[in-house]
Formats: C-alpha cells, sequence, structure tokens
C-alpha cells in the first residue's frame, strides 16, 4: 500500500474512532482506563506528543477539544459523572497490573 493511502486511511480511521467517542457520551474515561488502558485525554496527550515531535505548538486544551469535538470543560459538565468506588479500584487495579508490565 502506497504511503498517502495508508495516511488517508489511518486519518479517517482516527476520525471514525473519535466520532464513535464522542456519541458515545455514557462511556467514561474511567471506563476506557479500566478496558482498554486509555481514554479520551490520552488521545488528546499522544496528539499534542505527535505535534511536538514535528515542531508544532499545540496546547494540551485545543488537543482536548479536537478529541472531545468541545471544549472539555463543557464535555465534563455535560457528560462525566463521579467515579465509582468500584470503577475507582478497578482502575487502580490496572494501573498496578500495568506497572508490572
Amino acid at each position: 500500500m502506497e504511503s498517502n493511502i495508508r495516511q488517508e486511511i489511518e486519518s479517517a480511521v482516527l476520525n471514525r474512532l473519535l466520532d464513535h467517542l464522542r456519541n458515545q457520551t455514557e462511556v467514561q474515561n474511567i471506563e476506557l482506563m479500566i478496558v482498554a488502558d486509555f481514554c479520551r485525554n490520552c488521545l488528546a496527550k499522544w496528539y499534542v506528543a505527535e505535534a511536538n515531535q514535528r515542531d508544532v505548538e499545540l496546547d494540551y486544551a485545543t488537543a482536548q477539544e479536537f478529541v472531545y469535538g468541545m471544549p472539555y470543560s463543557l464535555w465534563k459538565s455535560l457528560y462525566q459523572t463521579e467515579a465509582t468506588p468500584e470503577q475507582v479500584s478497578a482502575y487502580e487495579e490496572r494501573q498496578r497490573k500495568s506497572a508490572k508490565s
């Protein structure tokens, strides 16, 4: 596969993933972290890191807005719920397992 076609496909897949996450607002970031070991904020951090590696200035808030489709503070006020004790426990267990790997 040609490099430019591969990059176009990868870009389209990322956009579909972001659209999917934007439409699944009931899925909390902590749940994503427990199951997949990444969340929407991780995607924003990766976006900033990749931009910076290419000498492109990009701040975290702008990257979050790209990922969430709106300012993070607005998404948080509309959709984020308090983590349950069970979620926190599962997240901490996941972090312990990840640290051992």
